[in-house]
């Protein structure tokens, strides 16, 4: 399985400032507090159609038309359009999906993917690069920073397996 990290891009800071300070160099001011009232609005709406429409043409996200975004759930700010949420994936109340990692020294941008029919509990936080198989539920309050296979439950901080999901046996 590849790590996380290796679906990351790694940069130096641009100067001698913490790299945070040189944001917008990299997302651009203007085009970033377009998207913070994207945001800010799809956060308080609680309707799917029109939340993941605005995700989808405003921030470029790929949410699919049948996913469950709950109610303030904060997408990147700076990378959305790094985010996929597949068909009937769930995101729970007040979870945020990261594509960024800033350090003092360093900034990182990855790939947020949560596959068809996944579950993400409530407060969770998903670091850049992670996928979240297909089927696959993170329990609520977790931080997820390394792939959760699919059909396995994963909680905690950091998140860990907790269980495999029972398979379904096939009739012959």
């Amino acid at each position: 399985m590849t790590d996380r990290k290796e679906r990351c891009t790694e940069r130096p800071s641009d100067g001698p400032r913490s790299s945070l300070w040189y944001w917008p160099r990299h997302v651009g001011f203007f085009r970033t507090a377009g998207r913070f009232l994207v945001i800010w609005l799809a956060r308080r709406i609680p309707g799917f159609r029109l939340k993941n429409w605005m995700y989808r043409v405003f921030l470029r996200a790929k949410v699919h038309k049948h996913a469950a975004v709950g109610l303030e759930v904060t997408l990147d700010i700076f990378y959305p359009s790094l985010i996929t949420v597949e068909e009937d994936a769930v995101v729970g109340f007040h979870t945020t999906i990261l594509c960024h990692e800033y350090s003092a020294d360093w900034y990182r941008v990855g790939p947020v993917v949560i596959g068809k029919r996944a579950t993400i509990g409530a407060n969770c936080t998903l670091l850049p690069g992670v996928v979240v198989g297909e089927g696959a539920t993170v329990s609520a309050m977790s931080l997820v920073n390394r792939d959760v296979p699919p059909g396995e439950l994963w909680g905690g901080v950091p998140a860990r397996p907790l269980r495999k999901e029972k398979e379904t046996p096939v009739d012959a």
